[in-house]
């Protein structure tokens, strides 16, 4: 067996479990440190069993302190948060790593020295009453919650302004087409509000597929039925995390289903699936229908934002759709990923339960981007070229 414990530098946080993490199991460019959502909810949940297990008298006063202040300063040693989230082992290194950088943050604090854990202990202390498994899936969830508003935010905005174009041109005539061939007089609006419509259905339905991860497994331990955690500890932990992350908050009404499966991972990855596919729709439509000028469609005027060639001088193409597009092959990669790892649960705990979180969150954070690009560069002032409109409603 190979054990050789890598060489540690001597100004990190981490030690020799993280150490292992990164030999064996690293493959990514997917670090700890580079999710500050999924940080902070590490650092919520730490805080969180600090707490709890100085209430259950499982830590003391000074302990749980140093680690509730470790664990509040946590995002500014992100440097220190090394491992590959995608590595395998349930989650195992994320952990470690956590911990140990908690440990010697706290055990400084307390006077003692980097690398000694003493007073702080990892295991003893940073994760009484815990295991990988719980710690790292309300974690996960936590994350998840923190990152969409943004992205629902930037959806909200897109259909916002999509309804405002399609009442700016309500009395406009133009031709309605199926089957990409002609069909009859309409208004140009129609198809605007049909945009606006699917997209603001996606809203809700994300937004409905983000409630379940208000439930949240802490205190269940490794297979969810609470062994090796205080049933003080265990009532207290839940409140004392709905305390520190300021939102309302529930146990779990069962752990073990939860951290068996990863459905709600899973159902959120399928609606940014669908997302991405009402996206398509949107932004392919608007790249077909401001096609030409001459020898295409011609109905639609996209904001020129930058040069669309370097050969042809002048030529403006649909630079920030194809964005949107390609951003949307993008998430269905993400949700295909979600969906492979959901599939691969197996008896009593979801292993691969990082690698939903990881696709849920890239998806998330490249969804804001683009969509805050097309609400602001693409779909504020889309215009319709009104005579080439009233020339294909004229029979």
């Amino acid at each position: 067996m190979t054990d050789a414990v890598p060489p540690i530098p001597a100004e990190a946080l981490y030690g020799v479990e993280t150490a292992r993490a990164l030999a064996n199991l690293a493959f990514s460019r997917h670090r700890l440190g580079d999710y500050p959502d999924y940080v902070a909810a590490l650092a919520a949940v730490k805080r969180a069993a600090a707490a709890a297990n100085r209430d259950a008298g499982v830590l003391d006063d000074r302990r749980a302190a140093a680690i509730d202040r470790a664990a509040s300063s946590m995002t500014e040693h992100r440097r220190h948060l090394v491992v590959d989230l995608l590595g395998g082992g349930g989650s195992i290194g994320i952990n470690m790593n956590v911990n140990e950088v908690l440990a010697n943050l706290a055990s400084e604090a307390l006077g003692g020295t980097r690398g000694s854990y003493e007073p702080v202990h990892p295991l003893r202390h940073v994760n009484a009453s815990q295991s990988t498994a719980d710690v790292c899936h309300t974690a996960a969830r936590l994350a998840v919650a923190a990152s969409a508003p943004a992205t629902l935010r930037a959806l909200d905005a897109c259909v916002a302004t999509l309804t405002a174009r399609a009442e700016a041109c309500a009395a406009l005539p133009t031709l309605a087409r199926t089957c990409l061939q002609d069909a009859l007089p309409t208004t140009a609006d129609v198809l605007l509000r049909g945009h606006a419509a699917a997209l603001a259905r996606r809203v809700g339905a994300l937004r409905s597929a983000l409630v379940p991860l208000d439930a949240v497994v802490l205190g269940g331990t490794v297979i969810g039925n609470g062994q090796g955690a205080s049933p003080a500890y265990r009532e207290r932990v839940v409140p004392a995390l709905e305390s520190i992350v300021g939102r309302p908050l529930r146990a779990h009404p069962h752990a073990a289903d939860a951290l068996q499966n990863g459905d709600d991972l899973a159902a959120v990855a399928a609606e940014l699936g669908l997302l991405a596919r009402a996206l398509l729709k949107v932004a392919q439509d608007l790249r077909l229908l401001a096609s030409g000028p001459r020898g295409g469609m011609g109905e639609v005027r996209l904001p020129h934002v930058q040069a669309g060639s370097s050969f042809f001088a002048g030529k403006s193409n649909p630079v920030v759709p194809e964005s949107v597009m390609q951003c949307a092959f993008q998430i269905l990669g993400c949700e295909r990923a979600v969906q492979e790892a959901h599939a691969r649960a197996e008896l009593h705990l979801q292993v691969f339960d990082a690698v939903a979180l990881v696709n849920v969150l890239d998806a998330l954070e490249m969804l804001a981007a683009v969509l805050d690009r097309f609400e602001s560069r693409c779909l504020r002032d889309l215009a319709m070229n009104e005579d080439r409109c009233r020339t294909l409603a004229t029979p």
